[in-house]
């Protein structure tokens, strides 16, 4: 089962029930320790011992302290994927992109608030954001992911990536708007699914314009925003 798959339905069967409490606790108790007192000071034996299973255990869930500093952003980018796939071959690569990264927050946004507090998460993104080699990490697996993603555009669109650009070039922008909005949540004061959702589908709304408007007009519906970058209250959402 993949940890897209466990954020997206309930394990059945007792000995199911208790893997998954016993991962779910070994995350949380990683990233609280990580995020209080340092993520490269941190180890495995004082991750097991928070949740008093050994070492051995925690190597049955995770791979290694990186791979739980990542387990949340797995299971986004999993279900991402998963709705990629699955989006009408009518719609455009940027619109399909789109519509799969808000179905896939709404699909699992509670399932990945049940395993993770709001705030744990919040602290986590922070950490990430300041350590250098989970920074460097993170950059590792977004250009992997990016890859793949316009992999999949290629394939929707019957194109050759070799010598089509314009998958690499539409997912390079689709990302940088991702990872813009993913620094204004970790830096905002609303640590909630809701509100990632919300910048992220107002940021995403902008690309187009942002790319090919005329930057001195302000078109009707255009988001405002605060001088943390989040959107006023005021602001309509498209559908």
């Amino acid at each position: 089962m993949t940890d897209g798959q466990q954020a997206s339905g309930r394990p059945t069967g007792l000995r199911e029930r208790k893997k998954r409490r016993t991962r779910d606790a070994l995350l949380r108790a990683a990233l609280d320790l990580f995020t209080t007192q340092g993520y490269e000071t941190t180890t495995v034996d004082e991750i097991a011992d928070a949740v008093e299973v050994s070492q051995r255990t925690f190597f049955r869930y995770f791979a290694g302290k990186e791979s739980v500093v990542f387990a949340v952003q797995e299971m986004v980018e999993s279900r991402f994927i998963l709705e990629l796939r699955q989006r009408p071959a009518a719609e455009n690569p940027f619109e399909a992109m789109r519509r799969a990264v808000l179905c896939a927050w709404n699909s699992i946004g509670e399932a990945i608030e049940a395993i993770v507090p709001v705030e744990l998460h919040m602290r986590t993104y922070r950490m990430i954001e300041s350590t250098p080699s989970l920074l460097a990490a993170h950059m590792r697996r977004s250009v992997a992911l990016e890859e793949q993603i316009a992999g999949l555009i290629a394939e929707r669109e019957g194109l050759d990536m070799a010598r089509d650009p314009r998958p690499r070039v539409a997912v390079a922008a689709f990302s940088g708007v991702m990872r813009v909005t993913g620094q204004l949540w970790g830096r905002g004061r609303d640590g909630s699914m809701d509100a990632l959702r919300t910048l992220t589908e107002t940021y995403l709304d902008q690309l187009g314009p942002a790319l090919a408007g005329d930057w001195r007009a302000l078109p009707a519906g255009t988001a405002r925003l605060d001088r943390d970058g989040v959107p006023h209250a005021s602001v309509t959402k498209h559908d």
